[in-house]
Formats: structure tokens, C-alpha cells, sequence
């Protein structure tokens, strides 16, 4: 038994160790996206980080194991990496926060990976050759090709199994905090308990248990959220999802926020369904000039469910189709805004376009809700080719309603008027509405409507103007002529060129600085 632990435990090791860096790379997206979005620039970020950290971490792992050929080092640096990894996870609660003020998405997520996960990965990556060398120092028959081999096997499987781990297991039923916790924790004690075996000073012993139960007691603790208003927080599937109350144009009103977009809210002082908290969403009201006979109706992006509730109100004969890929968002929207189980309301955990691409119904109206901010922007909602589909899937007069956060006054290559144009390619009779004025400098929402109609809407009409729902009465001073604006510079987005991430970046830097 003793021999059979002496032979393979080294490959034990490593495929942990290989487990860990995976973890710690798929967890690291979510670290950072409520700071800086799920964007290619975060992803991109945290790959080049770990990729970089573990090459130079493989060198300097080679010419350790040269110099030093000691068991004791080789677990030392697994403890030590726990204990990094532990360290910036609780730094980065007072850190992060600061560091994205400073610096835009684009930069900002190679700052903060950068901080966080270079040397925690840098240490894991010293222990595929240090065990090479050791294993072939203990088993001199095997052979190095055969030892090298087998060490970049196991640490090659144990990444593959924490990858799975962490997107299938540990994601969905863990919070982010608990899951660093745990990779470090485990990382200390993998290297810990052979140190102690192997017979570690108790003086250094202590200081070793001190250091890791300060740290891990002050990590686990920085993880609860403390401002009372919130309540909920939990990591969902896709994003950090928190739950609060406040004011919102002087009334109370409960939110739905995931990572740091809100994607949802309801007044607490009104049992009305059609009294939404927020200006853009009102626009599903549009279906009241373009098509009031409405049955078929489909929301894209649930959030705290409020559209939904309001069309189901409006139009009792109406069926609503829900697509929101996050699951737990329905039941949350029943538990905290009021959403109940309608028998005309069917919720469908999926991806939006996916979902309409299969569907086999046509709509009289589409509501796309999924640019939860300039942070979130998903870029396959914005091309030609989902537009086209969108349209395959309206019956005749039937309307697409999207809502997009922009800058009109913004110069050169622009995230709006790019997709002004891309909707103008598929939808010949299209509209666009400033929710709060045509003329601001500055970022807002902005409704594309897309009419699957030769009809055009006359905002002079009587029926509009003097029209008792004041979203339709104001129509006229919202509508963006344009015609007025040069498109011919800007990009049709499409599943093969779709910048989004870049045009928002833009925005954020005119408007925010960042």
C-alpha cells in the first residue's frame, strides 16, 4: 500500500492541481463581470492572464525541480498558492471596485486578472515539471517521456474535470465566494498534510494554520452582502443576481439586478400591473397603435418578469412565450414581484434566439429586453441575421420591440446607428424612439421597432395624439428621424462581424469616463 502511494500519488496531486487552475479560470469570469461585463475583453483577459502565468510558471517550475529536488518545496509552493489564492480573493472586495472605476472594460479585466489570478497561477503551474523531475528521481525505470507523459495526463484530465465541474456543479449550486474559498482551501491542505507527514517544524506549522484560518475566515466573511435593503444574493447561472429595495422617482419600488445591470423593478406602493418602474419598458405598449388585436406575444429576457405581467393584464386572451436562459429568475419573479402561474403564460428556460429559431409559432409581437446595460450587451441579439428571423417569425402587422442603451450624439462608429442600420436591412418600415429626448447628449435607452407592415404610423393622427396612454401621446417628440443621420460609415452587424463590445466601450468612455 505504502509503494502503491509513493507511485501515484505525485499524478494524484497534479491532477488536482490541474482541477484547480480551471476552477479558478472559469470562476474568475464571474469574479469580474459585475465590475467590467461578460465581454470578450474579460474573457480574453483571463485567458491571456492563466495562459501566461502558467508558461512562465512550467520555466520556473523546470529550473526549481533542477536546483531543488525537495518534496518539501514541491508542496510548499501547493500551500502557498492556496494561500494566494485565498489572499486576493478577500483583497479584491476593497480592491476591485476601485480598480474598475479607474479602468475601462477593455483594459480594466487585464488589470484586475492580472491582481487576482497571475500568481496563484503561476505557483500551480511550477507543479507539472517539478513532479516530472521528482518522479522520475524516485522512479528512475520508468523513464522521463513515460513520466512527462503521464504527469501532463492526469494534470490535463484534472483541468478538464474542474472545467466541467465548475460550469456543471459548481456554478449552479455554489456561490462564487464559497467556490474560491473551497479551491484554496483544498489547495492548502493538499499542501499541508504531506508537510506535516513528511515532518514540518511545529513553529512553522503554526504559523502556516494561523495564516490560512486568518485569511479563509476573512474571505468567507467579506462575502456577505451587509446592506440591509438587500434581500437576496445568490450567484445564478449566468450572473450574480441581488435583489433590493429603495426609491425610484420618489416611491418605494423593489429591483432585480444581475452582476451590476438592472434588469428588473416594481412599484411596492401599486397592485397594478401596467405601473412600471422604468420608462422603456412601457414601450411594449406600442402593440395598442400597431397591432391592439395581439394574441401571440413573445418576451425575450424576463428579468423580474414585469412585461409579461402587464400584457397578460392588458390582454387577457392574449398568449405570452417567456425565453429566459436564466432558471431561477420565474420563480424568483413569483416569490418577489408579483409574477404568478397563468395558464396563458409559458416560461421556457433558453436561450432567445435559439428559442426562436425553433419555435414553430409566429408572434403578433416581439419584446427583446437582454441589453441589460452597456456592460451586457449580447452580440448575437444585435446582428442582421437575428432580425431576419425575428421577421420570419411575425405574422403580418406584427411588431419586433427591442430596447438598446446608446448615445445619439456620440461620433464616428457608433453602437446605435450601427444597429439602426443593421434593423433597416431586414425591416424596410422601422422606427426608433428616444426614451428620454432625441436631442440628449448622452447615453439612453432607445426603442427599435421593427414593423412587419407596409403601414405607416402617422404621429400626427388624432388617434396618437390625443391617445390616453401617455407613452403613445408622446410619440411624435420622442421619434429619432433618422433619415437625418449619415449611416453610410457604419457597420451591419452580423454573426461574422458584430463589435458590440468595442462600440460600447466608446459610450462608456464619452459618458462615464471609463
Amino acid at each position: 500500500m505504502v509503494e502503491f502511494f509513493k507511485k501515484y500519488f505525485l499524478f494524484f496531486t497534479v491532477f488536482l492541481t490541474g482541477a484547480g487552475v480551471l476552477i479558478i479560470e472559469v470562476v474568475a469570469m464571474r469574479v469580474l463581470a459585475p465590475y467590467y461585463g461578460n465581454t470578450i475583453f474579460t474573457a480574453s483577459s483571463v485567458i491571456t492572464v492563466i495562459l501566461a502565468a502558467l508558461s512562465i510558471g512550467y520555466y520556473a517550475g523546470g529550473r526549481l525541480a533542477d536546483r531543488y529536488r525537495s518534496l518539501r518545496l514541491f508542496f510548499t509552493i501547493i500551500l502557498f498558492s492556496g494561500l494566494c489564492l485565498l489572499f486576493f480573493h478577500f483583497a479584491s472586495f476593497a480592491i476591485i471596485p476601485a480598480q474598475s472605476l479607474v479602468f475601462s472594460i477593455i483594459t480594466g479585466p487585464l488589470v484586475s486578472s492580472l491582481f487576482l489570478f497571475f500568481l496563484p497561477a503561476l505557483l500551480l503551474g511550477t507543479i507539472s515539471p517539478y513532479a516530472i523531475k521528482l518522479q522520475t528521481v524516485y522512479f528512475p525505470e520508468q523513464g522521463v517521456g513515460t513520466v512527462a507523459g503521464k504527469i501532463f495526463f492526469w494534470s490535463t484530465l484534472g483541468s478538464i474535470v474542474g472545467s466541467l465541474s465548475a460550469g456543471f456543479v459548481l456554478i449552479p449550486n455554489f456561490g462564487i465566494n464559497q467556490i474560491i474559498v473551497a479551491t484554496g482551501a483544498a489547495l492548502v491542505f493538499l499542501g499541508l498534510v504531506p508537510l506535516i507527514n513528511i515532518g514540518l517544524d511545529k513553529k512553522i506549522l503554526d504559523k502556516y494554520i494561523i495564516v490560512f484560518f486568518v485569511i479563509m475566515t476573512a474571505a468567507v466573511l467579506s462575502g456577505y452582502e451587509t446592506n440591509k435593503k438587500i434581500i437576496y444574493s445568490k450567484d445564478g447561472v449566468y450572473e450574480k443576481i441581488i435583489i433590493y429595495e429603495g426609491e425610484h422617482s420618489g416611491r418605494p419600488a423593489r429591483f432585480f439586478a444581475q452582476d451590476h445591470s438592472l434588469s428588473g423593478a416594481s412599484f411596492l406602493d401599486s397592485q397594478n400591473p401596467s405601473d412600471m418602474v422604468f420608462d422603456y419598458t412601457k414601450y411594449y405598449r406600442l402593440y395598442k397603435i400597431l397591432k391592439p388585436d395581439a394574441k401571440e406575444v413573445l418576451i425575450i429576457g424576463g428579468g423580474a418578469y414585469s412585461i409579461p405581467k402587464a400584457i397578460l393584464h392588458e390582454l387577457p386572451d392574449a398568449s405570452v412565450d417567456v425565453s429566459e436562459i436564466e432558471p431561477s429568475l420565474f420563480d424568483l419573479a413569483k416569490k418577489y414581484f408579483g409574477a404568478k402561474d397563468n395558464p396563458s403564460l409559458r416560461n421556457v428556460t433558453e436561450d432567445g434566439r435559439r428559442f426562436l429559431r425553433l419555435s414553430e409559432k409566429k408572434y403578433d409581437m416581439i419584446f427583446s429586453d437582454v441589453y441589460f446595460s452597456l456592460y451586457s450587451v449580447p452580440p448575437h441579439f444585435t446582428t442582421q441575421e437575428f432580425f431576419k428571423i425575428a421577421k420570419e417569425k411575425l405574422n403580418k402587422d406584427g411588431i419586433l420591440i427591442m430596447n438598446i442603451i446608446g448615445d445619439l450624439s456620440l461620433g464616428g462608429a457608433s453602437l446605435i446607428m450601427s444597429e439602426a442600420k443593421t434593423l433597416r436591412t431586414v425591416f424596410e418600415n422601422s422606427y426608433f424612439f428616444a426614451v428620454d429626448s432625441p436631442q440628449k447628449k448622452g447615453a439612453q435607452n432607445v426603442i427599435f421597432v421593427g414593423y412587419n407592415s407596409g403601414k405607416k404610423i402617422d404621429f400626427n393622427d388624432s388617434l396618437i395624439i390625443n391617445h390616453q396612454d401617455d407613452i403613445i401621446r408622446q410619440l411624435k417628440d420622442k421619434a429619432i428621424d433618422m433619415d437625418k443621420f449619415d449611416l453610410s460609415s457604419e457597420i451591419v452587424l452580423s454573426d461574422n462581424y458584430s463589435p458590440v463590445e468595442y462600440l460600447t466601450a466608446k459610450v462608456l468612455k464619452k459618458n462615464f469616463g471609463y
